[in-house]
C-alpha cells in the first residue's frame, strides 16, 4: 500500500476453510514452498486469450490454462476469491491497461523467495512453535491482496503491480489507495505468516481488533526489517499522543470502522490507524517484558485482553 494501503488489503484476508485435508503443520522454515507456477500459468493462458475476440472462447483458455492447470493454492483462491473463469475474463477486460502493466512485477516475485524465507527463519528463532504454510502467488479479480487456506498463504498478485509509470485510469478509489509495488511483498507475507501462528482468545472490541492486527506488524517488522506500512507508522509516532486520546475512549465498543479497515473513508490521516495503536501497545508489552522470548509467546497466545492490555502499561506511559 502506498502507505496506509496495506491494513485495508489485510483486512481482506481471512482463514478459508478448505474443503481438503488439512496437512501436517511445517514447523521448518527451510521446507516452505514458495509456488509462482501459477503466474506463469496465467499468463500463457492471458497470452493465448488474448488472440482471440469471443469473450467464451477467452474464458475456456483460462479455464484450461491456468484454473485447470492449478495449484491446490489457486484451488482455495478461486473459491474464496475469484470464483470462476467468467470472472476473471470480465476483471481483466475491465483494467485492460493496468493487468497489462504488471507482468514485469509478477515474474519478479520469485526473485523475493530468499528474503521471504528469512523473514520465517528469524520468526522460528524468536517463536519455536511457529508453523510454516507453503506461500501461493496467483493473479486474480483485484479483490483481495490474498486469504489464508488451510494449506497455505494465498497471495492475489495482482495487487502488488503498482509501479511510478502504471495506468490509473481505469482504477477506481478503492484500489488507488490499495494497490503496492511489488517490493512490499515480503513485508506483507511476514505479517500474513504472524496470523497463522496467532492462537489469541477471541474478543469483541476495537482494543482486540487492533492488538490481533498490531501484533503481526509488530513482529513482522522484528523478523523482516520493515513496518509493511511505513507511511502509517510514521504519521502514528508524529501524532501519538492525539491518536491515543482519540483511540482510548472507544475502544472497548464493537464498532472499529473508523479505525479498521477504513481505507475508502479516510481523508485527513491515513486509514487503519487502529493497527498502529495495536502496534504501539504489543510493542510496549514486550519493551517492558524482562523475558523477551517469553514475551513473544504471551503476544500470539494472549488469552485475556484486558490483563494484557494493563501489563503492556501503554496507558500510564501517555499518561492516562
Amino acid at each position: 500500500m502506498q502507505h496506509f494501503k496495506f491494513a485495508f488489503l489485510i483486512g481482506l484476508i481471512f482463514v478459508f476453510n478448505a474443503s481438503a485435508q488439512t496437512p501436517e503443520p511445517n514447523r521448518d522454515p527451510e521446507k516452505i514452498k514458495f509456488v509462482t507456477s501459477d503466474i506463469d500459468n496465467f499468463w500463457r493462458a492471458y497470452d493465448i486469450a488474448s488472440k482471440e475476440t469471443d469473450k467464451e472462447k477467452k474464458i475456456a483458455i483460462f479455464q484450461s490454462e491456468y484454473f485447470d492447470k492449478g495449484s491446490i493454492g489457486l484451488q482455495d483462491f478461486t473459491s474464496a476469491r475469484i470464483k470462476s473463469s467468467k470472472n476473471l475474463v470480465e476483471s481483466i477486460e475491465k483494467h485492460p491497461k493496468y493487468y497489462a502493466s504488471i507482468r514485469p512485477s509478477t515474474l519478479r516475485i520469485a526473485d523475493f523467495e530468499k528474503q521471504m524465507r528469512k523473514s520465517f527463519r528469524n520468526l522460528k528463532k524468536i517463536y519455536a512453535d511457529a508453523v510454516f504454510p507453503d506461500v501461493y502467488f496467483l493473479v486474480g479479480v483485484l479483490n483481495s491482496g490474498g486469504t489464508l487456506s488451510k494449506r497455505g498463504l494465498l497471495i492475489g498478485s495482482e495487487m502488488y503491480g503498482l509501479t511510478p509509470k502504471a495506468p490509473r485510469e481505469e482504477l477506481n478509489n478503492w484500489l488507488k489507495s490499495v494497490l503496492l509495488p511489488v517490493e512490499n511483498l515480503p513485508y506483507i507475507v511476514a505479517h500474513e505468516s504472524i496470523h497463522y501462528q496467532q492462537k489469541m482468545t477471541p474478543h469483541q472490541s476495537l482494543l482486540a481488533k487492533s492488538i490481533q492486527e498490531g501484533m503481526c506488524d509488530f513482529i513482522a517488522e522484528m523478523i523482516a526489517g520493515k513496518h509493511a506500512n511505513q507511511v502509517q507508522k510514521t504519521y502514528g509516532e508524529a501524532n501519538e499522543t492525539a491518536l491515543w486520546k482519540e483511540f482510548e475512549p472507544a475502544m472497548w465498543e464493537k464498532d472499529y470502522s473508523k479505525w479498521i479497515y477504513d481505507s475508502v473513508n479516510a481523508k485527513d490521516r491515513p486509514a487503519d490507524m487502529g493497527y498502529y495503536m495495536g502496534y504501539k501497545i504489543v510493542q510496549s508489552y514486550y519493551n517492558n517484558a524482562k523475558d523477551k522470548r517469553q514475551a513473544i509467546k504471551d503476544i500470539l497466545e494472549i488469552k485475556d485482553v484486558r490483563k494484557f492490555y494493563e501489563a503492556s502499561k501503554y496507558g500510564e506511559k501517555l499518561g492516562n
